[in-house]
């Protein structure tokens, strides 16, 4: 498994090392809890496949997070990291890793009304759909998304054997088929286009122009079908979750707007 990229004590951070159950009850999960102000809202950070709770710059944007007042609470997904289980799934038993995190903040005590979601990649497709099962959850920022996991799988597919373009719809039957059958995954219903349209409350998106991983249109869909008021930061020339590691401020002062705008 991937190590952790850094750790909080690199940018001088306080944090808890904190372990909890996925809502499923089935696999225990490891994070770290960093306080900021006691009486400011709660974000939870949702890595994406093959990272790690600290991936992708993840600790030096909850560090300039928690600076504004914000408390984060960052945990690797099962399959991942210091947390257990071993299979992964796109986000269809992640779910419920989510949820487990914010019972854990539950448990906490924390301020129900003020809890928050930021996800990266598949973490910030799981976010949308586990916020589609959880209404306390009010808020949402979701960095390269996708719109469609069996579209995305068939496209990839595709690409990798060659496979003209207009043949890929042809793949998403079989894709569907060799996940439930295998591993017992859902893949149809890990569509967070229309998971994002059951919210009831404006969503962030963020997608750079250039991702190589997951195509832009997947996140405009995504943005297209979220309640009016929902907001989509195109960054120019950006690839695959790259936009706070190329423009850190403007990215911390987006995610920091759309917040106090939810928790104000």
């Amino acid at each position: 498994r991937k190590p952790q990229e850094q750790i909080p004590s690199d940018f001088n951070l306080v944090s808890e090392d904190v372990e909890f159950f996925s809502r499923r009850g089935d696999v225990k999960l490891s994070g770290w809890y960093l306080p900021g102000d006691d009486s400011g809202p709660h974000l939870i950070f949702v890595h994406g496949i093959g990272s790690v709770r600290s991936g992708d710059k993840a600790v030096g944007l909850a560090a300039r997070i928690v600076g504004l007042g914000y408390n984060v609470l960052m945990f690797d997904l099962r399959g991942h990291g210091s947390s257990g289980g071993d299979k992964v799934s796109g986000g269809f038993y992640e779910r419920s890793d989510v949820l487990g995190a914010f019972d854990y903040l539950l448990r906490r005590g924390v301020d129900i009304g003020r809890v928050g979601l930021m996800g990266f990649s598949m973490g910030a497709a799981t976010s949308i759909m586990a916020a589609a099962q959880e209404p306390r959850i009010t808020a949402l920022a979701a960095d390269s998304t996708y719109a469609n996991a069996s579209e995305l799988i068939a496209r990839e597919a595709a690409r990798k054997t060659l496979i003209p373009g207009w043949l890929t719809p042809v793949f998403m039957p079989a894709s569907k088929l060799i996940a439930n059958g295998i591993y017992g995954i859902d893949i149809g219903s890990l569509v967070p286009e229309e998971s994002v349209a059951d919210l009831g409350y404006p969503v962030l998106v963020i997608h750079g122009t250039e991702d190589k991983r997951i195509p832009l249109e997947q996140g405009q869909r995504v943005a297209g079908a979220a309640k009016e008021g929902s907001s989509i930061w195109l960054v120019p020339e950006v690839d695959h979750l790259d936009a706070f590691l190329t423009h850190p401020d403007e990215y911390t002062e987006r995610v920091d707007e759309y917040f106090s705008s939810r928790f104000r």
